[in-house]
Formats: C-alpha cells, sequence, structure tokens
C-alpha cells in the first residue's frame, strides 16, 4: 500500500512540475522580477539540476542491475520525477536569462560553498562518488539494490537539505512551491527506502 502511495505521488509532482513552467511563464507572484544569477533563486536552479542528474543515473544503473520490480518502480519513479524537475529547472534559468553554470562552488547561496570538496565527483553534500557509481555499476541483485538504496538516502538528505534552503530562501513563489514538494516526497521516499533496506536485511549508511 505504501508503495502504491508512493508511485501515486510521484505521478502528482510529474504534473504538477509540467504545468509550473506555465506560471513562471506568466511571472507567477513574484512580481515580474527577473531573479539576479547570484539569487538562491538561480543557485537552487543551478545546484539542483546537477543533484538531480546524478539521481537519475543511479536510478537507470540499478535498473540495470536487478529484476526486482519495488526497486525498479522505485528507481523509474525517482528517474522520471528528477528528470522533469531538472528540466523545468533549467527552463527556469533560460527564461531568466541566466547562466547554467556558476564559477562559485555550489551551495554558495546557502552560505555554504564549503560543505563538499568536490572530490571524486562528490560536488554537493550526499552526492555519490564516481567510485561509488562504477561500483554500483559492477553489482548485482540483492547487492546493487541494497547499494542503491544506500546511496539514494544519503542522496535524498542532501537534497531535502538543499530544498529546504530553497523554502526558506528562494523569491520565486513557484519555485519555493516546487523546492518544499521536493522536502516532503524526498522525506516520504526515505522512509520508504529504510523500509526496503530493512526487508533486505540492511540499513542506511551512518
Amino acid at each position: 500500500m505504501r508503495q502504491a502511495g508512493l508511485i501515486a505521488g510521484a505521478a502528482v509532482t510529474a504534473l504538477v512540475a509540467a504545468g509550473a513552467i506555465t506560471y513562471a511563464v506568466a511571472g507567477d507572484d513574484g512580481g515580474g522580477r527577473t531573479p539576479s544569477a547570484e539569487s538562491a533563486d538561480a543557485g537552487f536552479a543551478r545546484d539542483m539540476a546537477v543533484h538531480h542528474q546524478q539521481a537519475v543515473e543511479m536510478s537507470y544503473i540499478v535498473r540495470d542491475r536487478t529484476k526486482d520490480e519495488e526497486v525498479r518502480r522505485l528507481a523509474y519513479d525517482i528517474a522520471q520525477t528528477q528528470a522533469n524537475q531538472r528540466g523545468m529547472m533549467l527552463g527556469w534559468l533560460d527564461l531568466w536569462g541566466l547562466p547554467k553554470v556558476s564559477s562559485k562552488p555550489p551551495m554558495t547561496w546557502m552560505d555554504m560553498g564549503d560543505m563538499a570538496s568536490g572530490e571524486d565527483g562528490a560536488l554537493m553534500p550526499g552526492m555519490a562518488t564516481n567510485t561509488e557509481l562504477k561500483k554500483l555499476g559492477g553489482l548485482s541483485g540483492k547487492q546493487a539494490e541494497i547499494f542503491y538504496l544506500q546511496l539514494m538516502t544519503d542522496h535524498h538528505k542532501g537534497g531535502v537539505h538543499m530544498a529546504q534552503g530553497c523554502v526558506d530562501k528562494c523569491t520565486v513563489g513557484v519555485e519555493k512551491r516546487l523546492a518544499q514538494g521536493m522536502v516532503d516526497a524526498q522525506r516520504s521516499e526515505i522512509g520508504l527506502m529504510a523500509d526496503m533496506l530493512k526487508e533486505r536485511g540492511a540499513a542506511p549508511r551512518a
């Protein structure tokens, strides 16, 4: 039942995301003001687009490494939802005429530009390293399922922290609402993944 709720929630999130760009084009409730390149709105859109891309990548990796339908459905939901949201955030940057990359460290807009070393591809807290992604691609079956769920739990925790930063600091209404939706959905998925790990005799990483 909980899995069914997750799938339904992901579907609703995708529908909301698909419509949100319409509100952004219309100016939403931000008074028609275009965010600056240094704003929280732009910083969140840039950073979360990168963060989401890795979640999509991990999800497609595990779908090729296991036949477990529960894990495959979860991975598909995450990949589809986050790819949709990523496209929307990049679209906002285009709409605002702002660059999709910054010379400043990730999360500078949260005053946390020194939070991640960036070593081995882990550009922001919660992101997997290149070594971990390679390891995931070399596992199969239950081992791949467990490692994916552990990596994605860490990834979601980092994502929730960043999205909450946008809820607190962003000024564009539609973006703040999307960020709050990410907080709620990913917290729910963290709980689901803890249950899935327990069913497999494992637990989230410390």
